[in-house]
């Protein structure tokens, strides 16, 4: 067995304290605001709440559940966010898997075109002005369509393709085996890691956004829940607001704040754990070269 010299056991223990301060510095915040959430009202407004709940209320989450605009956004978030991440990945899919071919006409060429769309944009103006010509504002598919292809994921993905055997592929093809056989029963079979990697990147770009939505969509049946909380959240210390929502005291806005930022961010967190497994595999393709 191998025994480790003091020197590198102490780097060891300096990994570790580093990890362990970062944990707390993520992990902290969220516990604050969950106690926050659970507070009473006197409590938050003498500003008494740190880690722990004091006089312990529920209120904020029965206004948050008995609301129905709260819930359907929920919903509709769910679906968009699945919808957008399946339509990215295929997207992301029949754009890196073309690219590994050395025999693909003008390669160089669309890798050229396509990594300058990282550093260079048309800008705010000119993408609303095509959405509008577009019919694609106040539509859903808005949220969708324009940003269904980052070219930072598709480069991860190509990396990930080029790392399995051409052998593979040519076994296929003297089997008979087309284009979209090949990527189908060997491609995608073998890359499950990316795949987990990038649905999680994607999904959580959209469930997090709301920048799209505020420019594009004033429809409040539209409102994604990230858009949801950002207009709440701005407008909701309002004497107007505070009436319409039924509540009054300073305490409870800001308890119902912390719980509809809880009610926002548990539901994507709960989907590390599953890909967690794939995660560090994926997001490490092309990072060694052999």
């Amino acid at each position: 067995m191998k025994v480790k010299s003091k020197k590198a056991m102490f780097g060891d223990w300096i990994f570790v304290l580093i990890c362990v301060i970062i944990s707390l510095i993520c992990i902290i915040p969220m516990i604050n605001l969950l106690a926050r959430s659970l507070s009473s009202t006197d409590a938050l407004v003498r500003h008494e709440v740190y880690l722990l709940p004091k006089g312990l209320n529920f209120g904020a989450y029965a206004t948050v559940f008995k609301d129905m605009k709260y819930i359907n956004a929920f919903v509709y978030t769910v679906i968009l966010t699945l919808v957008s991440t399946v339509v990215s990945l295929t997207m992301t899919t029949i754009c890196a898997y073309p690219l590994i071919f050395p025999e693909l006409k003008g390669k160089g060429f669309f890798n050229v075109v396509i990594t300058i769309t990282m550093f260079f944009n048309a800008g705010a103006i000119p993408n609303y002005l095509l959405m509008q010509n577009l019919n694609l504002l106040d539509n859903p598919l808005v949220l969708v369509l324009p940003f269904c292809l980052s070219v930072y994921n598709m480069i991860i993905m190509r990396s990930f393709f080029y790392g399995i055997p051409d052998s593979l592929r040519e076994s296929a093809e003297i089997d008979g085996a087309d284009f979209f056989t090949i990527l189908w029963k060997i491609y995608i079979p073998l890359s499950k890691p990316v795949f987990a990697t990038l649905a999680l990147f994607y999904a959580v770009g959209r469930w997090n956004g709301y920048s799209d939505a505020l420019m594009y969509i004033k429809k409040a049946e539209f409102y994604p829940l990230q858009l949801l909380l950002y207009n709440i959240l701005n407008n909701i210390n309002s004497v107007e607001v505070a009436t319409q929502e039924g509540f009054s005291a300073p305490g409870l806005s800001e308890s119902l704040k912390a719980a509809i930022v809880m009610f926002s961010t548990v539901p994507i967190l709960c989907i590390y754990p599953f890909l967690q497994k794939y995660f560090i595999h994926g997001v490490m393709v092309g990072a060694v070269k052999e």
